[in-house]
């Protein structure tokens, strides 16, 4: 596994992966729902038939990531289908794309894409270790809360955003963003202690600034 635009994962010995249905019309992208078979996998819940069916299919387990598989075999994962957008248009997106590309920014600490049936945004926190040495560089003073509408600030930020849209379609970009003036934190709820993102408490703590972007 490797932090940036995709994932990668090699087939586990003894093991099988395979993609079910595409999830995308894009033929660059094949994204796909993908099911795992393997020694380490469990063969069905004890006295459940409905929950070894919804859990299955067949032999396979569903895994419930997107993913694609390449001509060698390999497995390349990119979201998680608990965790897609639908688009205005109704595309189911893996919105990991954009972020991982924008959380390979230096300065970028955290982010969030929303966009369900509406165009898409980004909450954007800042890596405070990274930040003391940019706002040096820059002659800034004062800490991140205070400079979230920084203009120098915002380009840095804009840069990511432009660069993370190269890896989708105009229709998936990034439309709009803010910058928070504090991280995602475990304490808020906002994260998991391996750093995941709780999509659900962040929507709910910010849903003023996501209100904000959308305007009235």
């Amino acid at each position: 596994m490797h932090r940036g635009d995709l994932q990668l994962a090699a087939r586990p010995p003894g093991g099988q992966c395979r993609p079910t249905h595409s999830r995308d019309d894009n033929p660059h992208r094949r994204r796909r729902g993908g099911v795992g078979q393997g020694p380490e996998h469990l063969s069905g819940y004890w006295h459940n038939d409905a929950g070894t069916a919804e859990t299955f299919d067949g032999e396979f387990l569903k895994t419930g990531d997107i993913g694609e598989l390449d001509d060698r075999g390999f497995l390349w994962i990119t979201g998680r289908k608990k965790e897609l957008i639908v688009t205005a248009g109704g595309k189911n997106v893996a919105p990991a794309i954009l972020e991982d590309r924008l959380r390979a920014h230096a300065l970028i600490s955290q982010c969030m894409v929303v966009g369900d049936n509406r165009p898409f945004i980004a909450l954007v926190t800042i890596d405070e270790d990274a930040f003391g040495p940019w706002s040096t560089e820059h002659r800034k003073s004062g800490p991140v809360a205070d400079m979230v509408d920084d203009g120098d600030l915002r380009a840095e930020i804009q840069r990511a955003v432009d660069d993370a849209n190269l890896a989708v379609s105009k229709a998936e970009s990034i439309r709009s963003f803010t910058i928070l003036g504090h991280d995602f934190t475990e304490d808020s709820g906002e994260i998991t202690p391996t750093l995941k993102l709780k999509r659900n408490v962040v929507a709910k703590n910010r849903s003023g600034d996501i209100d904000a972007l959308y305007g009235p």
